[in-house]
This record gives structure tokens, sequence and C-alpha cells, in this order.
């Protein structure tokens, strides 16, 4: 008994901290920090890698996702949660206002540790982001969706980006063991939608159809043309 307290305990310890950054609040203040921070992240995202294929992908990139700070924690029992926005690229090359989404994940196994992640999801065509858009979407649940993953921090399904449908990358601080974005669950946030942009618009309005514009995202559209193309 007094194993399986401490057990518990320690669990629900490890799990705080993504407890914590996965509670947001309503207002449009709490999306505009998410909308700041995605922008810091990314500049981090792509200052810090040393590959220049991450560039590379990113200016191919049909939309992107950003989550600015993926907390997973865990011991024996597991999770791994945060905030993200989705971009999407024009035919002339302009980038979309952010829809906003949630991502998240259970396990249980052989794990301890706490992580955080700027996580950067690059969707390469039209197919992978229609598979987005669709409610909810599972990193690597559908088989005709190839995803790779470029760099270190996040394992992915293969070894090389090339053709792949989705790509990722994370720069990774603190300790884990076996980090993966595998099985993840990426969610629209309507409710933050509305918050940010006073209707309940879609992913595919704000990100597709570009039917709305907040001022408050024009430097994270920059930083995506600038670094993007």
């Amino acid at each position: 008994m007094r194993f399986r307290k401490t057990v518990i305990g320690a669990c629900l310890l490890a799990l705080a901290p993504l407890m914590s950054a996965c509670a947001t609040g309503t207002g449009p203040q709490a999306q505009q920090e998410i909308v700041d921070r995605s922008t810091l992240a990314l500049q981090d995202v792509l200052n810090s890698t040393q590959s220049s294929s991450v560039v590379d992908t990113l200016r191919s990139a049909r939309a992107v996702i950003l989550c600015p700070q993926m907390f997973k924690a865990g011991f024996v029992f597991g999770g791994s949660g945060g905030s993200c926005v989705l971009l999407a690229r024009a035919a002339g090359g302009s980038w979309s206002d952010p829809a906003f989404y949630s991502m998240g994940s259970g396990s249980f196994g052989a794990q301890i540790g706490v992580q955080s992640a700027e996580v950067l999801i690059m969707i390469m065509n039209d197919r992978a982001l229609g598979a987005v858009l669709r409610n909810h979407f599972k990193i690597g649940g559908d088989a005709s969706i190839a995803v790779a993953t470029v760099g270190a921090g996040v394992g992915g399904a293969t070894t090389t980006h090339m053709r792949a449908d989705i790509v990722t990358y994370a720069r990774t601080s603190g300790l884990y063991a076996g980090v993966s974005l595998e099985g993840s669950v990426l969610s629209p946030d309507t409710a933050s939608n509305q918050a940010y942009y006073g209707q309940p618009y879609n992913a595919q309005q704000i990100a597709v159809q570009m039917m709305v514009n907040n001022p408050g995202a024009d430097p994270l559209r920059s930083s995506l043309s600038r670094y993007g193309g």
C-alpha cells in the first residue's frame, strides 16, 4: 500500500507541470500569448538547428503547426500536451492567420522524467493538410500519411523526410526517455478561435479560406515569410 501511494504521488508530481501547461485561459490575451510564444519558438527552432534541411523543408511546406511549449511528464504512467497554432500558405506565398489547436497523448510503460519542447510540424501537401483539418488527427495513425523527423529530440516514423507528407522537428529541454510525437492527437480549439477572432471560425475558414485577420498575429506571419519564403 505504501509503495502504491508513493507511485501515485510521484505520478501526480511529475504530471503537475503538464496539467498546469494545458490549462489555458479563455480571453484573447491568453491566445495572444500563445501566438507570441509561437513566434519566439519558430525563431528558436530555426536559429538553433544545425541542419539547413529544416529551413529548406519549411520553404516547401503547405502549412505549419507550431507548439511553443509542449510538456511531457510521467512516472510509469505518462502524458504530453500543449497548445498549438496552425498556419497555411496561400497560393501567392503569404501566410494565413493562426488557427488554434491542442495536442496531447497518454502512455504507459517504462518511463520517468519531465521534458518541455518547442515543436515545429511542417505539413508538406494538401492531402496531409486535409487530414489534419478533419477534426482530430492522430500523428502516425493514418497509414496513408507518411511522417518523418528531421533533427534530434523527437522520434519519427522514418529517418528521412524525403517524400514525407508531414515532417516534425523539436527543440527540447529536460530529461525524458523515449520522446516521440507518435500517437499524439491534434484537436481543434474552437473556443480559442472565438476568443481571438470574436467568432467561432474553424481552422478551414482561418487557415485555408483566410476569412479573418488579427493584427496581433502579423509578427508570426512575417517571421514565417522571412524564414519560409
